[in-house]
């Protein structure tokens, strides 16, 4: 197995801390509660629960934590906006995500630790006071608590720049910045009157933890002080992950992280996804256009990693018709799983334990595109096989498992039996009739009404066959 490190630029293979493997450490940052989560910050958390279906698949076990940013400039403001205190306003978002990742069928983390508790904050201050004793941290004239960047050598290696290259526009008190307004950055600060009544006692006075000294925070409390794998997207790496490196390490001494992973961008219609361009999509956006949980994960899983995805909505409809594809394959393995085991002519079908490309592409980086094109790939092969009636019952029982197996990582299989309309069954059994009198204009108008109530209609060697149509 082997993943491509941002820490190094370059495929690894993977080599846990524990050489047992008894857990694999996995970090993920998770939501920022100020508003609802869109479908490029599920991409990431789509990305995120693919790597663990499939580690666990391979045999490790998994404890991963995924924390919530419910305290920095944004959720504090919204909560001042909204005139609501701060745990209020950021609960609704809570439960949002947590709705929508259930929609989205993502495994829940082992814990998901929220910056406000009262246990981490005291472990923010504690390595605060670390840092300033190393000489990394100091107090500032405004009151706030500052990580010294020129004193840790290596600021600026997960980013992949070089700080001497870069103009320091002094200190940084707001959370998110840029390489061009880089400066030392804040890991306490000072209370003013625009954070209401969010505030901890600390040494430096009242204030609250910077966005980044959280995470580092959280992380080391629960994983421990090194971590094999962190996740994120590609807008964490600068500052975000930059400044949890400096700031752990700065405290432990010890090589934080040994693999960092980073998902790409999601684009709508080839373009950044933004309030204004009408293009901002929640998962409930995309439900109500008709689609279910199980294709948005489709939709969201089904390009590598490291690549920007670009999310349309016909590429929603061929996540439908992808899924239709695997259901119908599903219904006609378990007819034959079914049957007594009468003797058939010989299949060309290989047995799936004899190719395990699926799990090999997984290995190579998440190869998740590889991955769907073996599993296609074998549908066609066993459908030919079914249609010739060449498959041995035995082959159908084996490839079902197989199916179980893979869809461990997958999680895309349709939840109970789908229920057909009975007008849409009606019209069905009328164009049946029509087509053996050899009616075909009124086989095609019922078609056209068939496809107008949301269905579609195929013709097999077995006879007609009903699916739910892409959406409109």
């Amino acid at each position: 197995m082997r993943f491509f490190n941002t820490y190094s630029r370059k495929l690894e293979e993977f080599e846990p801390l524990d050489p047992a493997a008894r857990y694999i450490k996995i970090y993920t940052c998770g939501p920022t509660v100020y508003s609802r989560a869109h479908i490029g910050n599920f991409r990431a958390y789509i990305f995120e629960d693919l790597l663990q279906r499939h580690l666990e698949l391979r045999g490790y076990k998994v404890h991963r934590v995924m924390n919530i940013t419910d305290v920095d400039d944004k959720t504090i403001r919204g909560a001042r906006e909204a005139r609501v205190p701060l745990a209020k306003f950021t609960e609704q978002f809570k439960q949002a995500f947590f709705e929508d990742a259930k929609t989205l069928r993502i495994k829940r983390a082992d814990e998901f630790p929220c910056a406000t508790d009262q246990r981490y904050v005291d472990r923010m201050i504690e390595m605060i006071r670390v840092l300033i004793a190393r000489g990394l941290g100091y107090q500032a004239d405004d009151k706030s608590v500052y990580f010294r960047i020129n004193k840790f050598p290596n600021y600026g290696k997960l980013a992949h720049f070089d700080l001497t290259q870069l103009q320091s526009s002094g200190r940084v008190k707001h959370d998110e910045y840029d390489k061009e307004h880089i400066g030392d950055f804040a890991l306490w600060k000072a209370w003013d009157e625009e954070d209401g009544d969010v505030k901890w006692d600390s040494p430096w006075g009242p204030g609250r933890p910077g966005w980044h000294i959280e995470c580092s925070a959280m992380a080391t409390a629960l994983l421990g002080d090194q971590i094999d794998i962190h996740c994120g997207g590609v807008d964490n790496i600068f500052p975000h992950h930059e400044a949890e490196i400096a700031q752990s390490e700065g405290v432990t001494g010890e090589k934080f992280v040994r693999y960092w992973l980073h998902c790409a961008h999601l684009l709508v219609d080839g373009q950044k996804m933004a309030k204004s361009l009408g293009n901002f999509y929640t998962v409930p956006d995309v439900l109500a256009k008709g689609y279910t949980g199980r294709e948005v994960r489709y939709a969201l899983l089904r390009v590598h990693y490291r690549v920007p995805l670009n999310f349309t909505w016909e590429g929603m409809n061929e996540a439908r018709e992808s899924l239709g594809r695997i259901d119908e394959w599903l219904a006609r393995l378990r007819e034959i799983a079914k049957r007594e085991n009468v003797q058939r002519s010989t299949s060309n079908a290989q047995r799936p334990t004899e190719k395990p490309d699926f799990e090999n592409a997984l290995d190579d980086d998440l190869n998740i595109s590889a991955a769907l094109g073996f599993l296609f790939e074998s549908i066609r092969d066993t459908n030919r096989a079914m249609d010739e009636n060449q498959l041995q019952t035995s082959l159908a029982v084996a490839w079902l498992d197989w199916w179980k197996r893979i869809n461990t990582v997958l999680d895309l299989e349709a939840e109970g039996e789908i229920v057909i309309p009975q007008e849409v069954t009606q019209l069905a059994n009328e164009r049946e009739s029509a087509r053996r009198k050899r009616n075909w204009k009124r086989s095609d108008e019922l078609r056209e009404r068939i496809s107008a109530l949301g269905w579609e209609v195929r013709d097999t060697k077995e006879g007609q066959k009903l699916a739910r149509n892409a959406a409109k």
